[in-house]
């Protein structure tokens, strides 16, 4: 797992119904993830604005606490330091400059940046973050302007830097086993766990791929 805190991230999605941020379809997603075994969520929800953001915020940081997991906060570091979160998720092109402001703000936190082609990968890893998510590595609905999916062989290329990767877009269950094989340290899961009718028993299936394919590994 390369140091991670946990082999499969959970990545928030609100309905899009949910126009005001109420997210309370979310969180009781969320709650379905957490009490089947997720112990790692990336807060996103950047279009919100500010307040209803941080409000939200807050809920979503109850809830990974009362579960003893990780929160980390897309995009912002000074709200991730505010609501207490363990780490912020920087986006894709982030500078060197401002991975050192969100190292400032979170001294301990875990430093994650996404990367969507291997130069951005390299960048971040020369740049001094704690791991990349690498998107899209498959077709995927959730991500469909990020360009052709890399597929499990940039994978491998993208691993050769020692920054942990985190595999995202289009990670169904079956392709689990593909990603940890081609050096993945973890996948992360937007759509599939975020939109599904039984988010509990998704996480579950997701969890028992990850540990096979973990055995496999070793």
């Amino acid at each position: 797992m390369s140091g991670l805190p946990a082999p499969l991230l959970a990545v928030t999605e609100r309905p899009s119904d949910d126009g005001k941020g109420s997210g309370e379809a979310l969180l009781r997603t969320l709650d379905g993830l957490l009490g089947a075994g997720i112990r790692w969520v990336w807060f996103r929800e950047r279009d919100l604005a500010f307040e209803p953001r941080r409000a939200l915020g807050r809920a979503v940081a109850e809830r990974v606490r009362a579960h003893r997991g990780t929160l980390t906060v897309g995009g912002d570091p000074a709200l991730a330091a505010s609501l207490g979160a363990d780490g912020v998720h920087l986006p894709g092109g982030a500078t060197a400059t401002e991975i050192e402001h969100a190292r400032h703000l979170l001294p301990k936190g875990l430093l994650g940046v996404s990367a969507h082609g291997i130069d951005e990968v390299q960048a971040a890893a020369a740049a001094g973050a704690d791991y990349v998510t690498l998107s899209p590595i498959f077709p995927t609905a959730s991500k469909p302007g990020y360009g052709p999916a890399l597929g499990p062989v940039c994978l491998r290329r993208a691993a050769s830097f020692g920054c942990p990767v985190i595999a995202l877009g289009g990670i169904t269950e079956d392709r689990v086993a593909d990603c940890m094989r081609a050096g993945a340290a973890g996948i992360a899961v937007m759509g599939t766990l975020m939109r599904s009718p039984d988010p509990a028993s998704e996480t579950r299936r997701y969890l028992a791929r990850l540990e096979a394919a973990s055995r496999r590994v070793e």
